[in-house]
């Protein structure tokens, strides 16, 4: 018996290992466990109800509102016609939407599939376009370096390693759909998956690349990080956006050692 449940397992880490996609442009190799369609239908359910409840309140026909929409679909465009010349746009079948949201949360995400949301409590700290291009740059980078299939697909591997995989593996659709319940919840309620600090400076990297790329100038990045950390030093809670980044100093440092590679990408 023991000798079964051995060759199990060992079968079942050559499986999970050999189950790997690659991160665009950082070239990064991930775990790819989970569907990343079947997470994108269920957030794309999440993000209608999220837009459609009682107590989301989505700001148009405002200024900001329109830049929003300009910004990201800016970027989107660029992402999309890299994606197309490094022969991966078919990976990545995206519906892009963008939408400005009244909350004095600090805070803006990107889910799967494109789905993104801008909180006007981070506006006073993008202070102009080039700083709400490096929020949106960072979170659409989040979608494109699928860090939320990553960390699903992590999840998976602990619970499957726990169970010896035995029985697991003809149960897998059960335990993903149970992973993808969990993170993009259901009845409205929005739970995002926390990302770990690598995750956030590759979304850091990327994003920096895909700003430029929509002509944005990514020097302005490190402007804004500056304004976000003054902006923690001088409150007494941590602002939810930067609640798994790195290290305020740290950051800055990273992203201006990143300012060369990504003006290379920069066409005002």
């Amino acid at each position: 018996m023991k000798t079964i449940i051995k060759h199990t397992f060992l079968i079942a880490m050559v499986a999970i290992m050999a189950a790997c996609s690659t991160v665009p442009l950082s070239g990064r190799k991930q775990l790819s466990l989970v569907s990343d369609d079947q997470i994108q239908q269920q957030a794309a359910v999440a993000y209608k109800e999220f837009l459609g409840n009682p107590n989301t309140k989505v700001v148009t026909g405002t200024s900001n509102a329109t830049l929003v929409k300009k910004v990201g679909n800016r970027i989107a465009s660029a992402v999309n016609q890299y994606l197309q010349a490094e022969g991966l746009s078919n990976q990545f079948n995206f519906n892009w939407e963008f939408n400005l949201v009244q909350s004095s949360d600090v805070n803006a995400w990107c889910m799967p599939g494109g789905k993104v949301a801008i909180y006007t409590g981070i506006l006073p700290f993008t202070a102009n376009e080039d700083g709400l291009a490096t929020v949106m740059g960072h979170e659409i980078a989040h979608a494109i370096a699928r860090h939320s299939m990553e960390q699903m697909s992590n999840q998976y591997a602990l619970q499957v390693g726990a169970q010896v995989l035995g029985v697991a593996t003809s149960g897998k659709s059960s335990i993903v759909q149970g992973l993808v319940n969990n993170a993009y919840g259901i009845g409205g309620q929005l739970a995002l998956l926390k990302y770990s600090r690598s995750n956030e400076s590759e979304a850091d990297q990327l994003g920096l690349m895909f700003m430029a790329m929509a002509g944005y100038n990514p020097q302005h990045a490190v402007s804004f990080w500056e304004r976000m950390a003054n902006a923690k030093s001088k409150a007494n809670a941590q602002p939810e956006f930067l609640s798994t980044h790195p290290s305020d100093a740290r950051r800055v440092a990273d992203i201006q050692k990143l300012i060369p590679q990504a003006m290379q990408y920069y066409k005002r």
